[in-house]
């Protein structure tokens, strides 16, 4: 199972069209990663991934990261801003 949150973050009169992705797996091996995404929106972003043991760690690291973006005013996306693919 994936989980997925999209953010944007949309100022045209700065011309800052950027976006962040944040998806929790789990690898093949059993262990979780979180999978963050970012940059200009339409363009290929820059791709990190961190591991962790179980997918609570993963989890709430995601959501900590989410909390900071949307506090510099980042927005999801769709839904409640929570999909599964």
């Amino acid at each position: 199972m994936m989980t997925t949150i999209y953010l944007e973050r949309r100022e045209p009169t700065h011309n800052r069209q950027r976006f962040y992705t944040l998806t929790v797996a789990q690898t093949l091996f059993g262990s979780w990663t979180l999978i963050r995404e970012w940059g200009r929106i339409g363009h290929p972003g820059t791709v990190r991934e961190t591991w962790f043991e179980s997918e609570s760690a993963a989890i709430e690291a995601g959501a900590k990261i989410r909390r900071q973006k949307e506090r510099r005013g980042y927005r999801a996306i769709g839904g409640a801003g929570e999909g599964e693919e």
